[in-house]
C-alpha cells in the first residue's frame, strides 16, 4: 500500500523534527548544506515564518512529519527546496511531495539549486519537470568548493504569477 502524503502549513511543533532531519550527516552532506545550531535554526525559522512571501509546507507521511517543501524569493527569482528525514528516502516520497507542492503553487518559473553530487535530488526535480539550465559555484562546504546545478521549471500553459 502506498503511503499517504499530505502537505500542510508549517507549525511551530514541526520544527524540532525538522531540526533533527537537517542535522542528519548523510542529509547535510548530500545537500552540501552545513547544519545549524539549534538556536540558529530556530532563529532562521522564526524569521522565515513571518515573511508572507515564503511558502512553507510540512510533509506528512501517514500522519507523521517527514520533512518539508519550501519556496522563497532570492535575487528576483522564486526558488524551491525540500528536505526529508533519512528514513523517508528512496520511497518516492520526495517526488510525490514536490509534485503536490507544484500543483498547489502555480508560480512559474521556479528554480532549484542542487549540489552536483546530489543525483537523487536532481532526479526528483527532473521527474517533476525541472530542466538543468546551468551550473554555478555553490557555497564552500567542508573545505571543498561545491558545484551547483541550476534547474528551472518554466511557464506551464502560459500561466505566470
Amino acid at each position: 500500500m502506498e503511503a499517504e502524503i499530505i502537505l500542510r502549513d508549517v507549525k511551530q511543533d514541526d520544527l524540532p523534527l525538522t531540526f533533527k532531519f537537517e542535522n542528519e550527516p548523510e542529509g547535510y552532506r548530500m545537500a552540501a548544506f552545513p547544519p545549524r545550531t539549534r538556536e540558529g535554526f530556530m532563529a532562521h525559522w522564526e524569521k522565515i515564518m513571518k515573511d508572507p512571501r515564503n511558502i512553507l509546507k510540512t510533509v506528512l507521511v501517514d500522519g507523521e512529519v517527514a520533512g518539508g517543501v519550501v519556496s522563497w524569493e532570492q535575487e528576483g527569482e522564486r526558488l524551491v527546496g525540500y528536505w526529508l528525514g533519512k528514513e523517508y528516502w528512496g520511497r518516492g516520497i520526495a517526488t510525490r511531495a514536490l509534485s503536490i507542492f507544484l500543483d498547489q503553487v502555480k508560480m512559474r518559473p521556479l528554480y532549484a539549486r542542487v549540489a552536483k553530487h546530489n543525483g537523487a535530488s536532481i532526479r526528483v526535480l527532473e521527474k517533476c519537470g525541472f530542466k538543468i539550465i546551468g551550473h554555478d559555484k555553490g557555497f564552500p562546504f567542508e573545505g571543498q568548493e561545491i558545484e551547483e546545478v541550476i534547474m528551472e521549471l518554466g511557464t506551464i500553459g502560459g500561466y505566470v504569477q
